[in-house]
């Protein structure tokens, strides 16, 4: 076993990449567990974005819950949808099922992350393979039997507690890495089946063999399915606001660039419409044309109105605002309010931080950050029913957001958005594309209308 770990957890991540490397495939390798729970985590965290980046899978197993909704925050953002964190069987396992698979599907729809683009498209390729694993899992998280998740190989990147091990139906991941082996003595022998390569993180002393699994109470269930869903919810707040801020983005460059265009297409062809009525006024047909023409112009005029003005800040924000938004979501949203007066409170900074958020304005998102602590009562001592409360608005916050991003994402301008940014990585502008097809049909339009206001000119001068 080698010396403690340097406290950097970059370090402390690529010392236990570079012995994997070297070791032969069948491998057991031991390190020593660094001396802090969060140094721990991140190490883990940074090689699980390693690992991901290499196109590897990885199985991380630990004792029990106890470490998992940290490990869920230290999680690569970019990445986080291919990530797994499954808890000890339970209510709480579902919930973390589904919403990531939500998380997964709309990040799908949203392109995948350009950051790290041979990640996702490994992703794409693996649950084309496993479609059925995907129907399984969804139906196995909406449900109630006492089976394991059929989790099969959906994800690349699983943390799972002890008991959640045997969810895994496929073969051996590229790299296991068991954390506290000494308090899973008598699973080692299976759980050593389940990697090529194998990490043993053991502790320094003899301390953790002494500790035992010990079944939640209920009040610690429900604090823990309470915790849980904190994160996840705030997974998905995240998720929502950055998929409604670049639809918004893009439907305002895609009114400058072609909505213009349109109302003045349309405004032609009323005109064209309207004088074509006018050489024929007992023509049924076009005057009903002539009729749907100005409706139309009217509504792109309307429709135009809202986007004359113009955002100076492009949405772009970085890893550390949507670090920092996550964490408010997490810590504020109105869901976790013991009264209608904290509710209202908490409903007010999280729409500040949304706003926030979709300007990338991090002070302001300190800000409100510093006015939550300031004003934050200590509220640890729940009672069960108010954790059973707020862990059911929680899961009713989730069904909507998931409900809301689900009609997002079937919009026909949202398609267009997601074949435009396809389409750009590819080296190809829809948008200047379709905007010069415009100028084609304009150009075409406003000869048709010289076309036929020609004689009426010509009825004038005479």
């Amino acid at each position: 076993m080698s010396t403690l770990p340097p406290s950097d957890a970059q370090t402390v991540a690529a010392g236990w990449r570079a012995l994997l490397v070297e070791a032969a495939v069948g491998s057991t390798l031991e390190q020593r567990l660094p001396d802090s729970d969060t140094l721990l985590v991140e190490a883990i965290a940074q090689f699980a974005a390693a690992t991901a980046l290499a196109q590897r899978t990885l199985l991380v197993v630990v004792p029990d819950d106890e470490l998992l909704p940290a490990l869920s925050n230290a999680l690569d953002l970019a990445l986080r949808p291919l990530c797994l964190v499954l808890p000890q069987p339970g209510f709480a396992a579902r919930i973390a099922l589904r919403a990531t698979l939500s998380l997964l599907n709309s990040r799908l729809a949203r392109g995948g992350e350009s950051s790290c683009a041979s990640a996702w498209q490994a992703q794409q390729a693996r649950l084309k393979q496993h479609a059925a694993a995907w129907a399984a899992a969804l139906n196995w998280s909406a449900g109630n039997d006492a089976s394991p998740p059929p989790v099969d190989e959906l994800f690349p990147l699983c943390f799972l507690s002890l008991a959640q091990v045997e969810s895994l139906r496929g073969g051996p991941r590229d790299t296991l890495l068991i954390v506290n082996p000494e308090r899973m003595a008598a699973a080692l022998p299976l759980l050593l089946d389940r990697g090529r390569t194998i990490l043993l993180l053991r502790a320094g002393t003899d301390a953790a063999a002494g500790k035992t699994l010990v079944l939640p109470n209920e009040e610690a269930r429900l604090f823990a399915e309470w915790e849980l869903l904190g994160q996840q919810l705030s997974e998905m707040e995240l998720e929502f606001a950055t998929a409604q801020a670049e639809l918004a983005e893009f439907t305002q460059r895609y009114y400058e660039r072609v909505g213009e265009r349109l109302i003045e297409l349309d405004r032609l062809q009323t005109r064209i419409a309207s004088l074509l009525a006018e050489r024929a006024p007992d023509d049924a047909p076009a005057q009903h044309r002539a009729r749907e023409a100005r409706a139309q112009s009217e509504r792109s005029d309307h429709e135009g109105r809202r986007f004359t003005e113009r955002s100076e800040r492009p949405f772009a924000p970085s890893g550390d605002v949507k670090r920092l938004f996550r964490q408010l979501a997490q810590k504020i949203h109105p869901d976790r309010a013991d009264d209608e007066a904290d509710r209202a409170w908490r409903t007010e900074l999280m729409s500040e931080a949304n706003r926030a958020y979709k300007n990338g304005d991090e002070m302001v998102l300190r800000e409100i950050l510093a006015q939550w602590q300031d004003g934050a009562t200590a509220r640890t001592a729940r009672a069960a029913s108010g954790y059973a409360r707020q862990v059911a608005q929680m899961q009713r916050r989730l069904a909507e957001i998931e409900a809301e991003l689900k009609r997002l994402f079937a919009s026909r301008l949202y398609e267009f958005f997601v074949a435009a940014r396809l389409a750009r990585d590819r080296g190809r502008d829809l948008l200047q594309e379709l905007a010069d097809k415009l100028d084609r049909d304009i150009g075409a339009a406003r000869a048709r209308q010289a076309e036929l206001e020609a004689p009426l000119r010509g009825t004038r001068l005479s």
